[in-house]
Protein backbone atom coordinates (compact mmCIF):
# COMPACT_ATOMS: atom_id res chain seq x y z
CA UNK A 1 0.00 0.00 0.00
CA UNK A 2 2.59 2.27 0.99
CA UNK A 3 4.06 2.19 -2.66
CA UNK A 4 0.77 2.70 -4.22
CA UNK A 5 0.57 5.87 -2.46
CA UNK A 6 4.06 6.99 -3.19
CA UNK A 7 2.95 6.12 -6.35
CA UNK A 8 -0.03 8.36 -6.57
CA UNK A 9 1.79 11.54 -4.97
CA UNK A 10 4.10 11.31 -8.00
CA UNK A 11 0.86 11.16 -10.44
CA UNK A 12 -1.15 14.16 -8.75
CA UNK A 13 1.73 16.23 -8.55
CA UNK A 14 2.79 16.04 -12.02
CA UNK A 15 -1.07 16.63 -12.71
CA UNK A 16 -0.49 19.50 -10.61
CA UNK A 17 1.77 21.32 -12.35
CA UNK A 18 0.01 20.69 -16.01
CA UNK A 19 -2.80 21.37 -14.96
CA UNK A 20 -2.75 25.50 -15.02
CA UNK A 21 -0.91 25.36 -18.61
CA UNK A 22 -3.59 22.65 -19.87
CA UNK A 23 -6.41 24.90 -19.08
CA UNK A 24 -5.22 27.76 -20.63
CA UNK A 25 -3.82 26.16 -23.24
CA UNK A 26 -7.33 24.98 -23.57
CA UNK A 27 -8.87 28.44 -23.87
CA UNK A 28 -6.62 29.48 -26.91
CA UNK A 29 -7.02 26.52 -28.68
CA UNK A 30 -10.75 28.32 -28.87
CA UNK A 31 -9.25 31.62 -29.67
CA UNK A 32 -7.35 29.71 -32.22
CA UNK A 33 -10.75 28.00 -33.57
CA UNK A 34 -12.56 31.32 -34.06
CA UNK A 35 -9.62 32.90 -36.14
CA UNK A 36 -7.63 30.04 -38.04
CA UNK A 37 -10.02 27.26 -39.91
CA UNK A 38 -8.68 24.34 -42.45
CA UNK A 39 -10.57 26.67 -44.98
CA UNK A 40 -8.05 29.35 -44.32
CA UNK A 41 -4.87 27.02 -44.37
CA UNK A 42 -5.77 25.47 -47.17
CA UNK A 43 -5.90 28.54 -49.67
CA UNK A 44 -2.29 29.58 -49.17
CA UNK A 45 -0.77 26.07 -49.82
CA UNK A 46 -1.76 25.07 -53.30
CA UNK A 47 1.17 26.03 -55.06
CA UNK A 48 4.02 23.97 -55.77
CA UNK A 49 6.66 25.79 -54.36
CA UNK A 50 8.82 26.58 -51.38
CA UNK A 51 6.08 29.51 -50.26
CA UNK A 52 3.30 27.00 -49.96
CA UNK A 53 5.88 24.40 -47.88
CA UNK A 54 7.08 27.74 -45.34
CA UNK A 55 3.31 28.60 -45.06
CA UNK A 56 1.83 25.23 -44.31
CA UNK A 57 4.38 24.94 -41.74
CA UNK A 58 3.31 28.22 -40.19
CA UNK A 59 0.23 27.41 -40.31
CA UNK A 60 0.20 24.41 -38.76
CA UNK A 61 2.16 25.37 -35.53
CA UNK A 62 -0.01 26.75 -33.70
CA UNK A 63 -2.90 24.79 -34.69
CA UNK A 64 -3.86 21.97 -31.79
CA UNK A 65 -4.02 18.41 -34.06
CA UNK A 66 -2.18 15.73 -32.79
CA UNK A 67 -0.54 12.84 -35.29
CA UNK A 68 -4.28 11.40 -35.71
CA UNK A 69 -6.09 14.12 -35.89
CA UNK A 70 -4.02 16.22 -38.69
CA UNK A 71 -4.31 13.01 -40.95
CA UNK A 72 -8.24 14.03 -42.31
CA UNK A 73 -6.90 17.04 -42.70
CA UNK A 74 -4.07 16.56 -44.90
CA UNK A 75 -6.19 14.21 -46.29
CA UNK A 76 -8.62 16.62 -47.37
CA UNK A 77 -5.82 18.81 -48.48
CA UNK A 78 -4.19 16.59 -51.04
CA UNK A 79 -7.68 15.63 -52.54
CA UNK A 80 -8.16 19.47 -52.79
CA UNK A 81 -5.20 19.68 -54.87
CA UNK A 82 -2.96 21.08 -52.11
CA UNK A 83 0.55 20.43 -53.46
CA UNK A 84 2.24 17.23 -52.00
CA UNK A 85 5.45 18.91 -50.46
CA UNK A 86 3.38 21.19 -48.69
CA UNK A 87 0.98 18.01 -47.00
CA UNK A 88 4.42 16.52 -46.15
CA UNK A 89 5.36 20.13 -44.79
CA UNK A 90 1.91 20.34 -42.03
CA UNK A 91 1.90 16.86 -41.43
CA UNK A 92 5.45 17.07 -40.00
CA UNK A 93 4.97 20.72 -38.13
CA UNK A 94 1.56 20.32 -37.14
CA UNK A 95 1.28 17.51 -34.48
CA UNK A 96 4.85 18.38 -33.08
CA UNK A 97 3.29 21.29 -31.27
CA UNK A 98 0.14 23.57 -30.54
CA UNK A 99 -0.73 26.56 -28.83
CA UNK A 100 -1.64 24.39 -25.85
CA UNK A 101 1.52 22.43 -26.06
CA UNK A 102 3.63 25.59 -25.97
CA UNK A 103 2.08 27.26 -22.77
CA UNK A 104 2.35 23.01 -21.42
CA UNK A 105 6.28 22.93 -21.87
CA UNK A 106 6.81 26.37 -20.82
CA UNK A 107 5.05 25.36 -17.81
CA UNK A 108 7.25 21.94 -17.18
CA UNK A 109 9.98 22.46 -19.17
CA UNK A 110 11.54 25.93 -19.06
CA UNK A 111 11.93 28.80 -21.76
CA UNK A 112 14.22 26.91 -23.83
CA UNK A 113 12.59 24.04 -24.76
CA UNK A 114 9.11 26.19 -24.94
CA UNK A 115 10.83 27.99 -27.60
CA UNK A 116 13.17 25.54 -29.35
CA UNK A 117 10.33 22.72 -30.02
CA UNK A 118 8.38 24.98 -32.40
CA UNK A 119 11.22 26.25 -33.81
CA UNK A 120 12.62 23.00 -34.74
CA UNK A 121 8.88 22.06 -35.79
CA UNK A 122 8.62 24.52 -38.47
CA UNK A 123 12.08 23.69 -40.17
CA UNK A 124 11.77 19.95 -39.67
CA UNK A 125 8.22 21.03 -41.21
CA UNK A 126 10.15 22.47 -44.53
CA UNK A 127 12.86 20.28 -44.47
CA UNK A 128 10.14 17.09 -45.21
CA UNK A 129 8.27 19.73 -47.59
CA UNK A 130 11.65 20.37 -49.62
CA UNK A 131 12.71 16.54 -49.27
CA UNK A 132 8.96 15.86 -50.62
CA UNK A 133 9.44 18.26 -53.29
CA UNK A 134 13.08 17.13 -54.44
CA UNK A 135 12.05 13.20 -54.73
CA UNK A 136 8.37 13.22 -56.22
CA UNK A 137 7.29 14.90 -58.79
CA UNK A 138 3.82 16.14 -59.77
CA UNK A 139 2.34 19.04 -62.35
CA UNK A 140 -1.02 19.49 -60.93
CA UNK A 141 -2.49 22.59 -60.55
CA UNK A 142 -4.69 23.69 -57.53
CA UNK A 143 -8.53 23.90 -57.89
CA UNK A 144 -11.56 24.58 -55.58
CA UNK A 145 -13.56 21.33 -55.52
CA UNK A 146 -17.61 21.32 -54.92
CA UNK A 147 -16.33 19.51 -51.56
CA UNK A 148 -14.18 22.30 -50.16
CA UNK A 149 -17.17 25.07 -51.02
CA UNK A 150 -19.34 22.58 -48.78
CA UNK A 151 -16.75 22.48 -46.80
CA UNK A 152 -16.68 26.44 -46.04
CA UNK A 153 -20.54 26.54 -46.21
CA UNK A 154 -20.34 24.04 -43.10
CA UNK A 155 -17.59 25.70 -41.29
CA UNK A 156 -19.26 29.12 -41.86
CA UNK A 157 -22.72 27.71 -40.32
CA UNK A 158 -20.78 26.69 -37.18
CA UNK A 159 -21.76 29.19 -33.97
CA UNK A 160 -19.81 30.82 -31.60
CA UNK A 161 -20.68 28.13 -29.07
CA UNK A 162 -19.09 25.49 -31.29
CA UNK A 163 -15.95 26.86 -32.19
CA UNK A 164 -15.20 28.29 -28.63
CA UNK A 165 -16.65 25.71 -25.91
CA UNK A 166 -17.61 22.47 -27.61
CA UNK A 167 -14.30 22.30 -30.21
CA UNK A 168 -11.45 23.04 -27.18
CA UNK A 169 -13.71 21.52 -24.00
CA UNK A 170 -15.30 18.65 -25.99
CA UNK A 171 -14.48 17.44 -29.40
CA UNK A 172 -10.43 18.39 -28.47
CA UNK A 173 -10.18 17.19 -25.14
CA UNK A 174 -11.90 13.88 -25.87
CA UNK A 175 -9.40 13.20 -28.26
CA UNK A 176 -6.26 14.16 -26.33
CA UNK A 177 -7.60 13.00 -22.46
CA UNK A 178 -6.54 9.27 -22.81
CA UNK A 179 -3.04 9.88 -24.20
CA UNK A 180 -2.97 12.90 -21.50
CA UNK A 181 -3.97 10.63 -18.69
CA UNK A 182 -1.66 7.55 -19.91
CA UNK A 183 0.65 10.82 -20.49
CA UNK A 184 0.63 11.29 -16.57
CA UNK A 185 0.83 7.63 -15.41
CA UNK A 186 3.87 6.96 -17.23
CA UNK A 187 5.75 9.78 -15.93
CA UNK A 188 4.72 8.97 -12.45
CA UNK A 189 5.76 5.24 -12.99
CA UNK A 190 8.98 6.27 -14.51
CA UNK A 191 9.55 8.64 -11.42
CA UNK A 192 8.53 6.16 -8.86
CA UNK A 193 10.43 3.38 -10.13
CA UNK A 194 13.96 4.84 -11.18
CA UNK A 195 16.06 6.97 -9.11
CA UNK A 196 17.35 10.73 -10.54
CA UNK A 197 20.06 10.51 -12.74
CA UNK A 198 19.51 6.75 -12.91
CA UNK A 199 20.65 6.56 -16.47
CA UNK A 200 23.61 9.55 -16.15
CA UNK A 201 26.22 7.50 -16.66
CA UNK A 202 24.88 4.64 -18.58
CA UNK A 203 26.17 4.47 -22.39
CA UNK A 204 22.84 5.28 -24.17
CA UNK A 205 21.60 8.59 -21.93
CA UNK A 206 22.92 10.50 -24.90
CA UNK A 207 23.91 10.32 -28.60
CA UNK A 208 22.63 8.51 -31.36
CA UNK A 209 22.24 5.23 -29.25
CA UNK A 210 19.91 7.48 -27.15
CA UNK A 211 18.31 9.05 -30.22
CA UNK A 212 17.65 5.89 -31.70
CA UNK A 213 15.86 4.52 -28.83
CA UNK A 214 13.82 7.14 -28.91
CA UNK A 215 12.77 6.78 -32.53
CA UNK A 216 12.41 3.11 -31.79
CA UNK A 217 9.51 3.80 -29.40
CA UNK A 218 8.62 7.13 -30.76
CA UNK A 219 7.80 6.55 -33.90
CA UNK A 220 4.94 3.91 -33.60
CA UNK A 221 3.66 5.42 -30.24
CA UNK A 222 0.12 7.19 -30.72
CA UNK A 223 0.61 9.99 -28.00
CA UNK A 224 -0.03 13.71 -28.49
CA UNK A 225 2.59 16.94 -27.95
CA UNK A 226 0.90 17.64 -24.93
CA UNK A 227 0.66 14.12 -23.46
CA UNK A 228 4.64 13.50 -24.50
CA UNK A 229 5.67 16.21 -22.45
CA UNK A 230 5.18 14.83 -18.71
CA UNK A 231 7.33 11.69 -20.40
CA UNK A 232 10.45 13.94 -21.66
CA UNK A 233 10.49 15.51 -18.09
CA UNK A 234 10.76 12.38 -16.04
CA UNK A 235 13.10 10.94 -19.27
CA UNK A 236 15.37 14.08 -17.76
CA UNK A 237 14.98 13.46 -14.63
CA UNK A 238 16.52 10.24 -14.89
CA UNK A 239 19.61 11.05 -17.03
CA UNK A 240 18.56 11.04 -20.38
CA UNK A 241 20.18 14.22 -22.42
CA UNK A 242 17.76 17.16 -23.73
CA UNK A 243 18.46 15.81 -26.96
CA UNK A 244 17.43 12.38 -26.33
CA UNK A 245 13.79 13.60 -24.70
CA UNK A 246 13.41 15.91 -27.54
CA UNK A 247 13.35 13.13 -29.96
CA UNK A 248 10.61 11.63 -28.17
CA UNK A 249 8.72 15.07 -28.08
CA UNK A 250 9.24 15.38 -32.05
CA UNK A 251 8.74 11.93 -33.49
CA UNK A 252 6.30 10.36 -30.89
CA UNK A 253 3.51 13.05 -31.94
CA UNK A 254 4.30 13.46 -35.24
CA UNK A 255 3.97 9.43 -36.33
CA UNK A 256 1.84 6.65 -35.37
CA UNK A 257 1.75 3.04 -36.27
CA UNK A 258 -2.05 3.23 -36.91
CA UNK A 259 -1.44 6.51 -39.56
CA UNK A 260 0.62 4.94 -42.14
CA UNK A 261 -1.89 3.24 -43.70
CA UNK A 262 -4.45 5.50 -44.30
CA UNK A 263 -1.46 8.15 -45.23
CA UNK A 264 -0.20 5.72 -47.97
CA UNK A 265 -3.50 5.02 -49.48
CA UNK A 266 -4.34 8.96 -49.62
CA UNK A 267 -0.63 10.18 -50.60
CA UNK A 268 1.24 7.04 -51.65
CA UNK A 269 4.13 4.85 -49.89
CA UNK A 270 6.53 7.10 -51.76
CA UNK A 271 5.43 10.22 -50.23
CA UNK A 272 4.57 8.35 -46.77
CA UNK A 273 8.62 7.21 -46.75
CA UNK A 274 10.26 10.59 -47.78
CA UNK A 275 7.84 11.98 -44.90
CA UNK A 276 9.12 9.54 -42.49
CA UNK A 277 12.63 9.61 -43.10
CA UNK A 278 12.62 13.17 -42.91
CA UNK A 279 11.15 13.17 -39.24
CA UNK A 280 13.82 10.64 -38.39
CA UNK A 281 16.97 12.91 -40.02
CA UNK A 282 15.89 16.29 -39.31
CA UNK A 283 14.98 15.28 -35.40
CA UNK A 284 18.09 13.73 -34.74
CA UNK A 285 20.09 16.70 -35.88
CA UNK A 286 17.83 19.09 -33.83
CA UNK A 287 18.75 16.62 -31.24
CA UNK A 288 22.29 16.97 -31.50
CA UNK A 289 22.04 20.89 -31.88
CA UNK A 290 19.72 21.10 -28.72
CA UNK A 291 22.25 19.22 -26.94
CA UNK A 292 25.34 21.30 -28.29
CA UNK A 293 23.48 24.40 -27.44
CA UNK A 294 22.70 23.24 -23.50
CA UNK A 295 26.55 22.29 -22.98
CA UNK A 296 28.47 24.73 -24.96
CA UNK A 297 27.03 27.24 -22.77
CA UNK A 298 26.94 25.72 -19.73
CA UNK A 299 23.17 25.82 -19.16
CA UNK A 300 22.07 24.09 -16.12
CA UNK A 301 18.87 22.27 -17.56
CA UNK A 302 17.70 20.65 -14.48
CA UNK A 303 17.30 23.55 -13.31
CA UNK A 304 14.32 24.59 -16.07
CA UNK A 305 12.55 21.11 -15.10
CA UNK A 306 9.42 21.64 -13.15
CA UNK A 307 9.95 19.21 -10.74
CA UNK A 308 8.54 20.74 -7.78
CA UNK A 309 6.92 17.66 -7.10
CA UNK A 310 9.85 15.95 -5.57
CA UNK A 311 10.48 18.72 -3.47
CA UNK A 312 7.07 19.29 -1.89
CA UNK A 313 3.26 19.30 -1.43
CA UNK A 314 2.12 22.86 -1.16
CA UNK A 315 -0.20 23.79 -3.84
CA UNK A 316 -1.32 27.36 -4.22
CA UNK A 317 -4.97 28.24 -4.75
CA UNK A 318 -4.32 28.57 -8.47
CA UNK A 319 -3.01 25.10 -8.55
CA UNK A 320 -6.26 23.69 -7.07
CA UNK A 321 -8.66 25.18 -8.58
CA UNK A 322 -7.09 24.56 -12.12
CA UNK A 323 -6.23 20.87 -10.98
CA UNK A 324 -10.17 20.21 -9.40
CA UNK A 325 -11.22 21.75 -13.08
CA UNK A 326 -9.20 20.15 -15.30
CA UNK A 327 -9.90 16.54 -13.41
CA UNK A 328 -13.74 17.38 -14.08
CA UNK A 329 -12.81 17.84 -17.47
CA UNK A 330 -11.20 14.53 -18.00
CA UNK A 331 -13.96 12.64 -15.87
CA UNK A 332 -16.58 13.93 -18.36
CA UNK A 333 -14.37 13.47 -21.34
CA UNK A 334 -13.37 9.42 -20.21
CA UNK A 335 -17.32 9.57 -19.27
CA UNK A 336 -18.05 10.42 -22.96
CA UNK A 337 -16.02 8.07 -24.61
CA UNK A 338 -16.29 4.81 -22.55
CA UNK A 339 -20.16 5.50 -22.80
CA UNK A 340 -20.23 5.25 -26.23
CA UNK A 341 -17.94 2.83 -26.59
CA UNK A 342 -19.55 -0.06 -23.61
CA UNK A 343 -22.99 1.45 -24.03
CA UNK A 344 -24.03 2.37 -27.00
CA UNK A 345 -27.10 0.23 -28.57
CA UNK A 346 -26.30 -1.88 -31.18
CA UNK A 347 -29.17 -2.25 -32.66
CA UNK A 348 -29.95 -0.41 -35.64
CA UNK A 349 -33.03 2.07 -35.43
CA UNK A 350 -35.81 1.00 -38.50
CA UNK A 351 -35.13 2.49 -41.60
CA UNK A 352 -31.57 2.73 -41.15
CA UNK A 353 -28.38 1.27 -42.13
CA UNK A 354 -25.13 0.83 -40.59
CA UNK A 355 -21.59 -0.05 -41.78
CA UNK A 356 -18.58 -0.78 -39.92
CA UNK A 357 -15.18 1.62 -40.31
CA UNK A 358 -12.16 0.78 -39.50
CA UNK A 359 -9.26 3.26 -39.20
CA UNK A 360 -11.57 6.21 -37.51
CA UNK A 361 -9.34 6.90 -34.08
CA UNK A 362 -10.82 10.51 -33.23
CA UNK A 363 -13.42 13.28 -33.68
CA UNK A 364 -11.82 14.84 -36.74
CA UNK A 365 -12.24 11.24 -38.58
CA UNK A 366 -15.90 11.23 -37.56
CA UNK A 367 -16.34 14.31 -39.44
CA UNK A 368 -14.24 13.37 -42.33
CA UNK A 369 -16.50 10.26 -42.86
CA UNK A 370 -19.60 12.28 -42.44
CA UNK A 371 -18.41 14.80 -44.97
CA UNK A 372 -17.51 12.34 -46.90
CA UNK A 373 -21.10 10.17 -46.67
CA UNK A 374 -23.20 14.09 -47.36
CA UNK A 375 -21.75 13.92 -51.00
CA UNK A 376 -23.38 10.39 -51.72
CA UNK A 377 -26.98 11.44 -53.11
CA UNK A 378 -29.95 9.65 -51.57
CA UNK A 379 -28.14 9.31 -47.96
CA UNK A 380 -29.58 11.15 -44.74
CA UNK A 381 -29.61 11.89 -41.32
CA UNK A 382 -25.72 10.25 -41.39
CA UNK A 383 -24.52 9.87 -37.72
CA UNK A 384 -20.42 8.41 -37.57
CA UNK A 385 -18.62 7.54 -34.51
CA UNK A 386 -15.09 7.14 -34.26
CA UNK A 387 -16.01 5.42 -30.67
CA UNK A 388 -17.73 2.89 -31.80
CA UNK A 389 -16.11 2.73 -35.50
CA UNK A 390 -19.76 2.50 -37.06
CA UNK A 391 -21.72 5.00 -39.58
CA UNK A 392 -25.19 4.85 -39.16
CA UNK A 393 -27.83 6.37 -42.22
CA UNK A 394 -31.16 6.37 -43.85
CA UNK A 395 -31.89 6.45 -47.24
CA UNK A 396 -31.14 3.70 -50.55
CA UNK A 397 -27.18 3.33 -50.99
CA UNK A 398 -24.92 1.34 -53.02
CA UNK A 399 -22.33 -0.75 -50.83
CA UNK A 400 -19.42 -0.77 -53.07
CA UNK A 401 -19.61 2.83 -54.20
CA UNK A 402 -19.79 3.76 -50.18
CA UNK A 403 -16.78 1.68 -49.46
CA UNK A 404 -14.62 3.26 -52.90
CA UNK A 405 -15.76 6.96 -51.49
CA UNK A 406 -14.75 5.82 -47.94
CA UNK A 407 -11.43 4.24 -49.50
CA UNK A 408 -10.53 7.70 -51.14
CA UNK A 409 -10.62 9.27 -47.39
CA UNK A 410 -8.00 7.09 -46.40
CA UNK A 411 -10.79 4.84 -44.05
CA UNK A 412 -11.84 1.11 -45.02
CA UNK A 413 -15.45 -0.35 -44.46
CA UNK A 414 -14.87 -3.45 -43.34
CA UNK A 415 -18.52 -5.42 -43.85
Amino acid sequence: MEYLISFLKEVVFIFADMAPYILLGLFFVGLMNLWITKNIVEKHIGKNNIESIIKAAIFGIPLPLCSCGVIPTAVYMSQSKASKPAVVSFLTATPQTGIDSILATYGMMGPIFAIYRPFAALVMGIFGGMMTKKFYKEEKKAFISLEVLNEKQEESNKTFTDKFFKYPYIDFLDDIAPQFIFGIVIAGLISFLIPDDYFANSGFNSGILAMLLMIAIGVPMYICATASIPIAVALILKGFSPGAAFIFLAVGPTTNAASFTVLSKSLGKKIVSIYIISIIISSIIFAYLLDFIYYYFEIDYLAFLNTGHHHHSDFSLITIISSILLLLLLISSIYRIYLKKYFLKSDVPKGYSKINISGMTCSHCSDTITKTLNQIKGLEDINVDHISGTAIFKGEWDKEKIKEKISDAGYEVTD
